[in-house]
């Protein structure tokens, strides 16, 4: 038998696609890669079946891509060498939530919608990145890092356990997970990351499934607050913002917190695109801090009135007047905000990075707060050289573990259908990413065309990586020819 026949008789013909057309949509997504078309798409639903896979590609040297989302942004999923994309959409269960000790164990075709709405009966919530599009995976916006807006040192790293297929299609586990009867029959309950010794679920976070396929992960969640109280503080620019963000934060105060410049609130808050954004982005502060108290299920009130009272005193002492808990141009925002930013993003509504002109190519990277000026004006100045109006780019400042480092996040929006503007937009893309690296941006998450200006500046780093990428992948099936394999 061939390729076709053999995944055929693992997961059926019509899990199997190998049509052109139905093949097309795998081919690309919404970044600046490089399309490439797979051979096929197999759509397991089960551990046994993408074993069956692993080991079918390892025979026929075939490259896998794993996928697990509905929409992808950043070329993870793309196949550059062609083969099998493995679509895990299909294996989409809640396989426990641990109301105790706060963990739910997820496959990864389950999307931010229904996780939340899952655990929202429960009082409890998970901890999301910064309004997730509907069709994105869970488990693969935590394997990729993605920040969550509560920025404490407990939540720098969501994931617990986790359980991989190795490319060579041999099934481990990590931390307590790993031990003999989980999770029937195990009292750890596999809330423990590390050990026994190393913590390998590290080594898979950041990966894009160049070292395996995950089948599911437990993650962290977190009880909901049942009283929350919003704030906005304008500023004019982001600098003077981070000074308070580190007071806070050092306070220890609050829940979500988060920096955003007019674009993207306004973006985030648009309800008709057209005039209704350019109204609002009027309307709306230069730049706007977002603070969130939030008391759990004890004493809520008495939580929110002594971290309040803490809050205005850190105000006082910056010479800032008393925050405002209210929004020029969206009456009410105060009340629905909490439940907003714990949600992903509605279904049905354009997604907030597309309302504008298509589609958007995001620059992110790690730097201490102290940096986020310079870096604002040094964006501000590559954009404007290179022709790209300096008032429509997003952005969004993300503090984490209690302010000890910062997220920096531009958003450059450009017409999807202009292929003139494609190519100005992606030049700028890379380098501006070029530019931001010599002046020590920290890039965690290299994907696609920056992937090697990362890697090309950090060799002894690559040269280890590589030696564990031949060790468990001698055959380079899993995703070959991404990150810096």
């Amino acid at each position: 038998m061939g390729i076709r026949e053999d995944l055929i008789s693992i997961i059926g013909s019509e899990h199997t696609i190998d049509d052109t057309e139905a093949l097309r949509p795998y081919s690309k997504d919404y970044s600046f890669t490089k399309p490439c078309m797979p051979s096929y798409v197999a759509n397991p639903k089960s551990i046994e079946e993408i074993q069956e896979i692993v080991k079918l590609a390892n025979k026929y040297d075939i490259p896998l891509t794993p996928s697990s989302s509905g929409v992808h942004f950043n070329g993870t999923a793309v196949p550059f060498q062609g083969g099998i994309i493995v679509d895990l959409r299909r294996m989409n269960r809640i396989l426990g939530i641990d109301e105790r000790n706060r963990a739910i164990r997820i496959e990864p075709g389950v999307t931010w919608k229904q996780l939340q709405d899952e655990l929202a009966p429960r009082n409890l919530m998970a901890l999301n990145p910064l309004l997730p599009h509907p069709q994105k995976s869970a488990l693969s916006n935590h394997l990729e890092r993605e920040p969550m807006m509560i920025p404490k040192f407990e939540y720098g790293d969501p994931i617990l356990n986790l359980e991989v297929i190795l490319p060579k299609g041999d099934l481990m586990r990590s931390g307590s997970a790993c031990v003999t009867g989980f999770p029937d029959k195990s009292a750890s309950k596999g809330v423990v990351p590390q050990g026994p010794g190393i913590d390998w679920a590290k080594l898979f976070q950041g990966a894009q499934g160049t070292l395996g396929i995950i089948t599911w992960c437990i993650v962290k969640a977190e009880i909901k607050p049942a009283v929350n109280k919003s704030f906005f503080i304008p500023f004019t620019e982001a600098g003077p913002a981070t000074e308070l963000i580190y007071r806070i934060q050092k306070g220890m105060i609050g829940s979500e917190c988060l920096l955003l410049n007019n674009f993207n609130l306004a973006s985030i808050l648009t309800e008709k695109w057209g005039q209704d954004f350019e109204h609002l982005k009027q309307l709306l502060p230069p730049w706007t801090l977002i603070f969130i108290l939030a008391g759990g299920w004890r004493y809520p009130e008495e939580r929110i009135a002594y971290e309040e009272e803490a809050f205005e005193k850190i105000l006082q002492e910056l010479g800032l007047p008393k925050p405002s808990t209210s929004l020029p141009g969206a009456p009410g925002l105060e009340k629905t905000l909490p439940n907003i930013l714990r949600s992903a993003w509605p279904e049905g509504k354009i997604y907030w990075k597309f309302g504008f002109k298509g589609s958007c190519q995001d620059i992110s990277f790690h730097t201490p707060m102290n940096r986020v000026q310079e870096f604002n004006e040094f964006i501000l100045q590559i954009a404007a050289k290179n022709g790209y109006p300096i008032d429509e780019i997003g952005f969004y400042i993300q503090p984490l573990e209690r302010g000890r480092i910062c997220q920096f996040e531009c958003s450059l929006f450009y017409d999807p259908d202009d292929s003139k503007t494609i190519e100005r937009i992606e030049k700028l893309y890379i380098g501006s990413v070029e530019a931001l690296i010599e002046k020590g941006a920290f890039f965690t998450r290299p994907y696609g065309p920056i992937a090697n200006m990362v890697y090309d500046r950090a060799a002894s780093y690559t040269i280890a990586l590589k030696k564990i990428k031949e060790w468990l992948d001698p055959k380079n099936i899993m995703g070959p020819g991404r990150l810096c394999f």
